[in-house]
C-alpha cells in the first residue's frame, strides 16, 4: 500500500498553544493522517479542546480543519485517561490534582460531556497498521511502562519488549522524551529536529521508537516533540510555540498546581 503521511503525536496533555503549532506546522508538511498515541488529557488547562482536536483528527472518517477528508486516524488510550475513568491513586499528588479537575472540567459542558466520556471509555490500548504498532507506554504494556534512555541498557526489559512485538516497528509515548531504540541494543536520542531516519521493514532488527511529547516535553528541550513517518522513514519534529500561554492558562486554574506551569518552560 502507499502509506500516507502520518503525523504521531502524543502526551497532548490540554496545551492548546502547543498543540495548535503541531498541527499547522503538519499541515504545511502535507499530513494525511494522525495517529494519537494518548494522554490528551492531564496536567493543562484545555483537556476539552484537546479532547475535540483528537475525536476529529485521530478517528476513522477523519476530517481537517478545512472539512477535506483524512485517511483514518486513530487515537490510543493513555494512562491518563485510564486514571479519568478508574483511579488516579497511584500518580503523585501534583498529577492527582490535575486529573480531579480535569474529571471535573469534562463535565462541566452538559452538550458534550457525554461525547467526552464515551469516547475516552471506547479507547483502545494499543494499535497497529500494515507497517507498525502503536502504544501509549511499550509494547509488553501499552498503558503504563515506561521507555527511557536508561532502559536501553536493562537487557532484560529490552528483549521482553522487542518479543512482544509483532510488527517491526512500534511507536510510543509517555516517557516525554524522544527516542529510537534498537533491537542490537543501541538507542539514538535525537537533538532538535532530526531525520528523516530509517526505521522501517527494511531492517533487519525491530525498534521502538518514542515520539516524545507535544503538551509537556520532559527532555530539557521546551520545544514540543512529534514524529513525521512515510512507512519507512520518521522524522522528529521540535517546535517553539508560547509555552507562557500555556502556563499562564495553568496559573490560572487554582485547582492546578503551579509546578505544571513552571515545567512547560525549562521541558523538564
Amino acid at each position: 500500500m502507499t502509506y500516507p503521511l502520518t503525523a504521531i503525536i502524543s502526551d497532548l496533555h490540554g496545551n492548546v498553544p502547543a498543540l495548535e503549532v503541531a498541527l499547522e506546522h503538519a499541515r504545511s508538511r502535507g499530513v494525511r493522517r494522525y495517529v494519537c498515541l494518548g494522554d490528551m488529557v492531564g496536567y493543562g488547562a484545555d483537556p476539552c479542546a484537546t479532547l475535540e482536536v483528537a475525536m476529529r483528527l485521530c478517528v476513522p472518517g477523519a476530517k481537517d480543519i478545512d472539512g477535506s477528508d483524512l485517511e483514518d486516524g486513530h487515537c490510543l488510550k493513555g494512562n491518563h485517561e485510564e486514571a479519568l475513568l478508574f483511579s488516579a491513586e497511584d500518580f503523585n499528588p501534583k498529577a492527582r490534582a490535575a486529573i480531579e479537575w480535569t474529571r471535573e472540567e469534562l463535565s462541566r459542558n452538559p452538550d458534550r460531556a457525554d461525547a467526552y466520556w464515551d469516547f475516552i471509555g471506547e479507547l483502545e490500548a494499543s494499535g497497529s497498521d500494515d507497517v507498525a504498532e502503536f502504544a501509549h507506554g511499550s509494547p509488553r504494556d501499552p498503558v503504563r511502562e515506561y521507555m527511557l534512555p536508561r532502559d536501553a541498557r536493562d537487557t532484560v526489559k529490552m528483549a521482553a519488549n522487542f518479543a512482544a512485538m509483532h510488527k517491526p516497528l512500534c511507536f510510543v509515548g509517555h516517557s516525554h522524551v524522544p527516542a529510537i531504540y534498537r533491537e542490537d541494543g543501541g538507542v539514538h536520542l535525537p537533538k532538535g529536529n532530526e531525520g528523516p531516519l530509517s526505521v522501517g521493514a527494511s531492517l533487519e532488527r525491530k525498534a521502538i521508537v518514542n515520539v516524545g511529547s507535544v503538551g509537556q516535553p520532559r527532555d530539557g528541550d521546551p520545544n514540543l516533540s512529534y514524529v513525521l513517518f512515510d512507512g519507512e522513514r520518521v522524522e522528529f519534529v521540535r517546535l517553539d510555540y508560547e509555552q507562557e500561554l500555556a502556563a499562564d492558562a495553568i496559573r490560572a486554574v487554582p485547582e492546578l498546581p503551579d509546578f505544571l506551569a513552571d515545567r512547560l518552560i525549562v521541558g523538564r
